[in-house]
């Protein structure tokens, strides 16, 4: 299923960068547990995976702060 709007052929790609949040981009829909779609309005955005963001489910940088330690790849 491709996001409004999204043009075909385009995929998406979420990088998991070391110590910090998920770097989502392309044409994503991004939805609560309840299916209700999270208003993004942009293409990119960068996903808190420490669980301390204030602003969850984005990323404010908080994972610096608390130390958050996790890898960019399978471990």
């Amino acid at each position: 299923m491709e996001a409004a709007g999204a043009e075909v052929g385009q995929r998406v790609r979420i990088t998991p960068y070391r110590n910090g949040p998920y770097l989502v981009r392309g044409p994503f829909t991004l939805v609560d547990q309840d299916g209700e779609e999270i208003e993004v309005g942009r293409r990119v955005v960068a996903l808190c995976r420490c669980g301390r963001s204030q602003i969850r489910p984005f990323c404010d940088g908080t994972h610096k702060l608390v130390g958050f330690e996790a890898g960019s790849g399978p471990e």
